[in-house]
């Protein structure tokens, strides 16, 4: 499955731990990230993810796009919801394009490590009969 991570930069130490931990789990799959969130997630767990752009130059919109067409199947967001910044993804555009896709989106560890473990134990298998 295809799995896209996102965080805001005060929210990329905690993607990095998340998927540390989450590593065995991640590895059976296709990880897609944001540029800096992506090369740091690579450089922590040796895994290979697909960058996009950075966030705030159009990664967002490349990753809504993959939204889109079909082909993300589950979305990790961490974000700060103290803080709006134009310069960070859009956390209200992304959840709403997922909302609007059936794309299951965690945007904080809670709901994030019950999708991760759902995902291992086949809890979103329905999502391979979508292509």
């Amino acid at each position: 499955m295809n799995i896209g991570i996102i965080a805001h930069n005060s929210k990329k130490s905690l993607i990095e731990d998340f998927c540390i931990a989450y590593k065995g789990i991640l590895a059976k799959h296709q990880v897609y990230a944001t540029g800096t969130t992506g090369r740091r997630i690579e450089e922590v767990t040796n895994l290979r993810v697909y960058k996009f752009l950075a966030g705030s130059v159009g990664g967002d919109k490349q990753f809504m796009e993959m939204i889109e067409r079909g082909d993300m199947d589950m979305v990790i967001f961490f974000y700060n919801p103290t803080m709006i910044d134009p310069k960070e993804p859009d956390v209200y555009q992304i959840t709403r394009c997922c909302d609007q896709y059936n794309i299951p989106i965690a945007t904080n560890i809670a709901t994030a490590e019950s999708l991760i473990l759902g995902l291992d134990r086949g809890d979103l298998d329905w999502r391979l009969q979508l292509h």
